[in-house]
């Protein structure tokens, strides 16, 4: 049997209680036998600033190799303000530095938009998109995934608690498994 594919998990809401974060660890717990899934914390990140990289900071740099040793990536993502917390987009320029050298090249993705609302962060899902586009980021078309009512969703464990809602997720990430291995990584 293969070895399981370790794939990051980022979570774009730096709250320890936020709905993105519960989907996040559901997800880990729905991942098919191919997939490895390990959420990388991007909260501790210095805001990039290019000055920076004659001394890189430690945190950059870890955040980096963990992305590196990744097969691929998902994004899970509340919206602020029509688009993505400042979190996340600091954490793909982050990975996209030095220039030429960036850790996304190639790498598959994923995203997973949460929130309270019913549209389910649609407008935060496409400006992430948006966003992984030129540092190359292979983004899954098809299932996606816009999460609204989420405080409707989770038991007290945290684990996905509308059966509908969860089936859509392990098809999710069936689809990415495949993805993941279409794109090769």
């Amino acid at each position: 049997m293969a070895e399981a594919k370790k794939i990051g998990v980022l979570v774009g809401s730096l709250r320890k209680a936020s709905f993105n974060r519960k989907m996040a660890k559901a997800l880990l717990g729905l991942a098919p036998a191919g997939l490895e899934l390990e959420i990388v914390e991007i909260g501790e990140l210095p805001l990039y600033n290019e000055d920076l990289e004659s001394q890189v900071p430690a945190a950059w740099s870890s955040f980096r190799q963990q992305i590196a040793a990744c097969a691929g990536v998902i994004f899970v993502t509340p919206e602020y303000n029509r688009s993505i917390p400042a979190a996340v987009k600091n954490a793909v320029d982050v990975g996209s530095r030095p220039y030429g050298k960036g850790v996304w090249n190639g790498k598959p993705g994923a995203i997973v938009s949460v929130s309270p609302g019913a549209l389910g962060a649609f407008g935060a899902n496409h400006a992430l998109r948006q966003a992984l586009v030129f540092p190359d980021v292979q983004v899954m078309a098809q299932p996606e995934a816009y999460i609204g009512n989420a405080a409707t969703l989770f038991a007290e464990d945290g684990s996905l608690a509308v059966e509908p809602v969860k089936e859509h997720m392990v098809r999710f990430l069936q689809a990415f498994e495949a993805h993941v291995e279409r794109c090769g990584k």
